[in-house]
């Protein structure tokens, strides 16, 4: 276990060391992505943060906020419905228009519902596209500004930071006796969709999808991470949601991480030398992580709560042998194509 003054430690250093950070966090007006973002804006020297959200109201509230903990920070709000992927599009070329680079893409958006697929006007389900396709999309799209800022020094000791994150949990395919595998002939699960394979397919198509851009992109290091039990307000949609946060939150409290916590610990997992790139020489390799292929520093790490990597589990170990990475490559491009190139609906 990374210990929380081990993180606090590493976090309190940055700002003598970090400096001109940009930051965009997609989810970023509510939850672990905004208390990752004040954690960002306190412990960085003039950051420039793109937060990503569908509330004016609380961005309103969360720039504020950042401006009074850092006024040399420069946050921004894109109001953005990205379930959508036209409208991830439409973000990430906003930041492209204003930015050079970007040195951390940090992502948490998602949807809790007791609803069945929910299709959207391109095809998908609305939740398996906020856990997998609108983050992989704005991979895709902020790549070339990721890549730039892996070439330029970002903190004063040398170090490079062109990270990725993705806040869901790496191990949901396989918890409470899951079997670990996809449905390759419906990997959208446009036939066999179900909240239970949605998850476990948005969670597995994760993994395999940066692992597989861990080996095309290694100046860029990537992250899927998993933030145990943390009071977000994600119930806000469930019916009763509200009721049912104030009835399990005081039963559920000693169990769970506190937010400003999660925060603390998600910055360390954004900035920390421990997932470094797969490029050699840009990170010290003895300093690294196990990565979720099982090889030391391999650029793409899938992480508890508490900052260490899950180790190599046998279930995934047998999709990953039937070419996961690379058919989840060839059905991800396939969409984006089909929908943000031709403009059509998926499949």
């Amino acid at each position: 276990m990374v210990t929380l003054q081990a993180v606090q430690a590493h976090n309190g250093a940055l700002r003598s060391r970090a400096t001109g950070l940009v930051a965009v966090f997609v989810g970023g007006t509510s939850g672990i992505a905004l208390s990752t973002a004040l954690a960002f804006t306190r412990h960085t020297t003039a950051p420039r943060i793109y937060l990503i959200g569908r509330s004016r109201s609380a961005a309103d509230t969360a720039i504020a906020s950042m401006k009074n903990i850092n006024p040399s920070s420069q946050p921004f709000f894109l109001q953005s419905d990205i379930s959508l992927l036209k409208n991830v599009d439409k973000a990430c070329a906003e930041i492209a228009a204003r930015e050079q680079k970007v040195n951390l893409l940090f992502m948490t958006p998602g949807v809790m519902t007791m609803k069945g697929r929910q299709e959207t006007a391109e095809g998908l389900d609305r939740k398996f596209v906020l856990h997998y396709y609108a983050r992989m999309r704005f991979i895709y799209n902020l790549l070339p500004l990721l890549r730039e800022a892996a070439r330029q020094r970002a903190l004063s000791d040398g170090t490079r930071l062109s990270r990725v994150v993705s806040v869901f949990d790496p191990m949901v395919s396989i918890r409470a006796g899951g079997s670990g595998t996809l449905d390759f002939s419906d990997l959208s699960l446009k036939k066999t969709f179900s909240l239970q394979r949605c998850g476990a397919h948005a969670s597995l198509m994760g993994n395999f999808l940066l692992e597989c851009l861990a080996h095309l992109q290694p100046q860029t290091s990537f992250t899927h991470t998993y933030p145990s039990g943390v009071a977000t307000g994600i119930l806000r949609e469930v019916p009763a949601g509200r009721f049912l946060s104030a009835l399990m939150t005081p039963i559920l409290k000693p169990f769970m991480v506190p937010l400003e916590e999660s925060g603390e610990r998600h910055l360390y997992a954004a900035t920390s030398p421990r997932y470094p790139p797969k490029i050699e020489g840009m990170t010290p390799k003895e300093d690294a992580c196990l990565g979720s292929d099982g090889t030391k520093g391999s650029g793409c790490y899938w992480v508890s709560w508490d900052g260490e990597e899950f180790p190599v589990n046998k279930k995934m170990e047998i999709t990953r042998q039937q070419d996961a990475a690379e058919r989840v490559l060839q059905h991800t491009e396939e969409v984006f194509n089909q929908i943000c190139e031709q403009g059509k609906t998926y499949p």
